[in-house]
């Protein structure tokens, strides 16, 4: 891997892109054991009859702990390198998988929640700053493959949870869900010798005492990028969260209901095999502008239908604008951060994604009872409206590539 622009938080892994390939199939590995492991703690702890409380809560840990625990992490990268985080965070995915396989409790599910949500954040936070510790040129490609990577996996976990659990039980899927960490760890094992340990550049330490999240945000474009960040990743949890309400409320099956979801999901996997021809000719902030425009128009008309075949085309369209952003943002978030900051930028980015995956379902859920489901559409439509528009010119500083 190339020696980046700027002074780097770490010292690149010396892959080509074939070694980025190989940390994107890691990374997607890992990612199964995340979207499986949701899956498959919920519906194991509706068969051993825990009350859908209890289940939500322990939904909502794989989030929260990430929520606060990502910019210090973020920090320790920057600290210490990408191979001791990398290690722990697959370790504890691998642990947090295999808990309930040997009983499936109360405490093994809180177990396996909070071991799967720190472990996955701890590794996702490493493999994506070292990804990022690239040339520009390099930096797209990489977090594309990732993205292309983190959509397969996104499709496939669910799959293989909730397959496994009708056909062998609870215990023999969190067992099935363990191999990919397990066969993650194989692979971070050999290439063990390319992971740096440690920080090399003490010039661009920074004290962890004297750091403040809100250097971060007192940087223009990051700050910008953080917005923009949050704004779409609420986009696409907004859906996921309002179209199981608005289906039920329309009289649709919870079996259209998933293929109306499932078609969003294809959307981000199609729109990521283009992307590379794609970001050749359009810049970065251009594919976050029109991912915006393209996402509050789809919100806005959404509860103005109730045939099956038009709905699948809007979740179709949506997952199309917000699967083709993300790696943008990512290479944006890398060039404008701080030196020696980037896996911390990268945590808070984390942070205030997971932030939006807890507030986002009880503020719309709270709201939904009172004003009904299509305000929650528009609301979002105008949100993204208003964000495009302020972000119609890219900030000062930002490449034709980002």
């Amino acid at each position: 891997m190339s020696q980046p622009e700027s002074s780097p938080s770490i010292a690149p892994i010396a892959v080509s892109a074939s070694g980025a390939v190989s940390l994107c199939l890691i990374n997607m590995l890992n990612h199964v054991a995340l979207t499986g492991g949701r899956v498959t703690v919920s519906l194991s702890a509706l068969h051993i009859g825990l009350s859908t409380l209890t289940v939500g809560a322990l939904i909502a840990v794989f989030a929260v702990l990430p929520m606060i625990f990502s910019v210090k992490a973020g920090r320790w990268v920057d600290r210490v390198g990408i191979r001791q985080p990398m290690f722990i965070g697959t370790g504890l995915l691998a642990v947090g998988t295999l808990a309930p396989a040997m009983a499936s409790t109360r405490i093994s599910l809180l177990f396996a929640s909070c071991c799967i949500g720190i472990g996955f954040m701890l590794h996702q936070v490493a493999a994506q700053n070292v990804l990022g510790e690239v040339h520009a040129k390099d930096r797209l490609r990489n977090f594309s493959w990732m993205s292309l990577a983190l959509a397969a996996s996104g499709f496939c976990g669910p799959l293989v949870g909730g397959f496994a659990i009708d056909h062998m039980g609870s215990g023999a899927a969190f067992a099935l869900l363990a191999a990919g960490p397990l066969g993650a760890a194989t692979g971070l094992y050999r290439l063990r010798r390319h992971l740096p340990r440690k920080q090399p550049r003490p010039d661009v330490q920074v004290a962890a005492a004297d750091r403040r999240v809100m250097e971060l945000f007192a940087v223009p474009p990051l700050r910008r990028i953080l917005l923009v960040n949050t704004i779409l990743s609420g986009a696409w949890d907004s859906h996921l969260f309002i179209v199981p309400l608005f289906g039920v409320a329309i009289g649709l099956s919870a079996t259209t209901i998933g293929i109306v979801l499932a078609s969003f999901s294809a959307a981000t996997f199609v729109i990521r095999l283009a992307l590379p021809l794609i970001q050749r000719r359009v810049r970065s902030w251009t594919l976050i502008r029109v991912a915006m425009g393209t996402a509050a128009a789809d919100f806005m008309i959404y509860p103005f239908f109730t045939d099956v075949g038009i709905l699948i085309g809007l979740s179709f369209a949506l997952g199309l604008a917000l699967g083709s952003s993300q790696p943008s943002i990512l290479a944006l978030l890398h060039q404008h951060s701080p030196p020696g900051r980037a896996a911390e930028s990268v945590g808070l980015r984390m942070a205030l994604i997971n932030g939006s995956q807890v507030s986002l379902p009880l503020t719309f859920g709270a709201l939904g009872a009172v004003i009904g489901i299509a305000p929650l559409f528009w609301a979002y439509a105008l949100t993204l409206a208003a964000a495009g528009w302020l972000n119609r010119a890219p900030p000062a500083g930002s490449d034709g590539n980002g």
